[in-house]
């Protein structure tokens, strides 16, 4: 296996985000768990543990229905609830039956499976620090304002939201209104201009739905919108249904609802022209996402994409899907891609330049490895290398 210097690496990696003018973000649930909310293993679990009867029988109907399905690896909640809804449509939430599992009772299931899953993020999210993500929002408030500011995540957290409305950060996400926000398209698809009051505000896709998300059905034209709630009380006596992880059919079905429309502003956005889009806590395990991204990559030879992976395993895996990519770079703990060649990292102080400042914040050298996988090392190593580390601190208090 090829050598790579972690030091000249780093240096071509600071040189990047200086010149860079227009930067974009990508994050995963390695963002999250990073700030010790769980990750959709952990999830799946705690889902499982808490459900009660019927509903804890029916989530093993489905589940082993997986199994066999997606071996070697196990089936995890988002599997388990694109299946429920598959189940759904086929049987209009009647009382036919798939595998001794009924339309009513998948229903049942799917709500019950929402909001053991709202209340569980809840829980950890209102116990999580939220320093870093903070100190995050605060660096890229104050990035080049001639661009805007794009954040798309695949977290129905509400980390994100509380981070920005601390630091007193605007965004805006698609949603328009007081008492009951509905999703607008036409200001996803609109771009804004340079003198418009909303054009420095960060931008916020979250392309799996939000747990402050739910489906609105009108019973005269029995239809559903997405609108955003507030603050709610007591989950289950929401008679909305929870906008996580939507199905397949949704997808179809909601032309009009943020899923369909992120994606496009997704595709959108990294086939604009020059960018330098960053990915952290992503194992490019989801298909609709990866393929906007690999298509972007083939059709715009300006984009340049920055991985940061917490474990070689996910470093190795991703190699033999973008070889031929010269334009991404992705960086574990002690593996990388670097123009398509999967490589070793090598530290050496003779890489070093006179006026190169200590290397603790992205190298551990007990461990020998790049640290910068962890979205906490990273978020220490963007506002170290802004050069405005007081003034970032002091906006992200």
């Amino acid at each position: 296996m090829e050598k790579a210097s972690v030091v000249r690496e780093i240096r071509e990696l600071k040189n990047q985000l200086s010149y860079s003018k227009n930067t974009g973000f990508f994050f995963g649930a390695g963002t999250s768990c990073a700030l010790s909310i769980p990750n959709i293993e952990q999830l799946t679990a705690q889902v499982k543990a808490a459900l009660k009867s019927p509903a804890d029988a029916h989530f093993g109907i489905v589940e082993n229905d997986l199994v066999p399905v997606l071996k070697p690896r196990k089936p995890n909640i988002e599997d388990i609830l694109n299946q429920i809804r598959r189940l759904r449509e086929l049987t209009n939430d009647s009382d036919k039956k798939y595998e001794g599992l009924s339309g009513k009772e998948a229903k049942a299931l799917d709500k019950a499976i929402c909001v053991q899953i709202y209340n569980i993020l809840i829980a950890t999210e209102q116990k999580a620090d939220l320093k870093q993500t903070k100190r995050f929002f605060a660096w890229l408030s104050i990035l080049n304002p001639t661009f805007s500011k794009e954040v798309f995540t695949t977290n129905y957290d509400l980390v994100i939201e509380r981070s920005l409305e601390s630091g007193h950060i605007p965004y805006f996400d698609g949603f328009v209104g007081s008492y009951e926000p509905f999703f607008w398209q036409d200001s996803i698809d609109r771009i804004t201009q340079p003198n418009d009051i909303t054009h420095g505000w960060v931008r916020l896709w979250k392309i799996h739905g939000s747990l402050n998300w739910f489906w609105k059905e009108d019973p005269v034209n029995k239809t559903s919108t997405v609108v955003r709630l507030g603050k709610i009380d007591k989950i289950e006596n929401e008679p909305n249904e929870l906008v996580i992880y939507p199905s397949r059919d949704k997808y179809v079905s909601s032309r009009k609802q943020p899923f369909i429309a992120y994606f496009d502003r997704l595709k959108n956005y990294l086939l604009q022209g020059e960018l330098l889009f960053i990915v952290t806590g992503y194992s490019f395990s989801d298909q609709h996402i990866n393929e906007i991204i690999f298509n972007c990559l083939r059709n715009n030879n300006r984009l340049s994409i920055l991985v940061f992976l917490f474990k070689d395993s996910e470093v190795t895996s991703l190699h033999t899907r973008i070889a031929s990519y010269m334009n991404i770079t992705v960086l574990g703990p002690t593996k990388a891609i670097l123009n398509g060649n999967l490589c070793e990292w090598e530290f050496q102080v003779s890489d070093f330049k006179n006026t190169e400042e200590p290397f603790d914040h992205y190298w551990d050298d007990g461990a020998k490895q790049l640290k910068l996988g962890d979205f906490n090392h990273l978020v220490d190593f963007l506002i170290k290398n802004s050069g405005r580390a007081d003034a970032i601190d002091n906006i992200g208090k």
